[in-house]
């Protein structure tokens, strides 16, 4: 059964970081882009980040860039999503997916076949 599963999320302080986990099965991730979605109430979901198969790169929203650093790790079959300097606007429910594609195409929500249940990250003092 093919399943990703993200973990890692929690109630931070501004400022905070927290590390977000996709850990998938039933199938194997290294082959796959991926993507980090978002989503925070009464919005809609937007990308965040997203790296390639080859992981040696990542790319980033704007609003992030510095901030978060994507990377993976084949041997645990993961990706992971650092969040540094956390801010109230970071708050949202974040999803895993994996694309259609090896390379990360960017972040229209059609490209992405599976999906995570999502894990709440909520940044307040």
């Amino acid at each position: 059964q093919v399943q990703l599963v993200e973990s890692g999320g929690g109630l931070v302080q501004p400022g905070g970081s927290l590390r977000l986990s996709c850990a998938a099965s039933g199938f194997t991730l290294r082959y796959y882009g991926i993507g980090w979605f978002r989503q925070a109430p009464g919005k809609e979901r937007e990308g965040v980040s997203c790296v390639g198969s080859g992981g040696d790169m990542g790319y980033y929203k704007d609003s992030v860039k510095g901030r978060f650093t994507i990377s993976r790790d084949t041997a645990k079959n993961t990706v992971y999503l650092q969040m540094n300097s956390l801010k109230p606007e970071d708050t949202a429910v974040y999803y895993c997916a994996t694309s259609q594609y090896y390379y990360c195409s960017g972040y229209e929500t059609y490209v992405y076949d599976y999906w995570g249940q999502g894990t709440q990250v909520t940044v307040s003092s």
